[in-house]
């Protein structure tokens, strides 16, 4: 009898972007930047603001649409990670905010603060869970406030963010197209290059 290889794969994804919209025209109003500046060096137009929105608004709506779309209800979820730097508060996490706004009674959750990276990461922690059989259904949910950090006077940075969430879902595979392997590496000798006090 041979043995089954227990992979993982991501079954449903999900996202979230708050309706106000805070284009380069109108940063060209607030800070020394043009749109043609913005543009040759980082691609961006526009990007979502959540006005009176906090995290968890973002997030809730990426995770229920993973759900959907893996045909998932939140009963089956073993695991929720949720991925911020600008988490609504430190206690309660915005894991466990989405685990009671869910229902996901069966789940337990943690925060991952991984900033940029911090899909990549979760994405590595859902697999490692999954492949180890400490979890079957894993739901990670990633999702920023960044205009509430935002310095709208400082044009190298305000152009960069914007507000949202994404959120998908990864489950149990014996198949051979999902997550093949990750390999992990940091380097935070240049952390001071985007700097946000705690």
């Amino acid at each position: 009898m041979g043995v089954i290889a227990i992979g993982s794969r991501i079954t449903g994804t999900g996202s979230f972007l708050p309706e106000t919209r805070l284009t380069n025209q109108m940063l060209e109003q607030m800070v020394d930047t043009s749109d043609e500046w913005i543009v040759q060096r980082t691609g961006i137009r526009e990007r979502r603001v959540a006005v009176d929105m906090q995290a968890i608004d973002v997030a809730l709506p990426a995770a229920q649409r993973a759900l959907d779309d893996a045909g998932r209800k939140a009963e089956d979820i073993d695991l929720i990670i949720a991925c911020t730097v600008t988490p609504d508060s430190f206690t309660p996490t915005l894991s466990c905010a989405l685990q009671d706004r869910l229902g996901a009674a069966h789940a337990f959750a943690f925060d991952l603060s991984a900033a940029c990276s911090g899909f990549v990461y979760a994405t590595d922690v859902a697999d490692s869970y999954l492949r180890c059989g400490k979890a079957k259904c894993v739901l990670v949910v990633c999702a920023e406030v960044l205009s509430h950090l935002s310095d709208y006077t400082d044009r190298t940075v305000c152009c960069l963010f914007g507000d949202g969430a994404g959120a998908a879902v990864y489950e149990w595979s014996d198949a051979e197209d999902g997550i093949l392997g990750t390999y992990m590496r940091s380097d935070g000798k240049n952390g001071n290059a985007l700097f946000a006090p705690a």
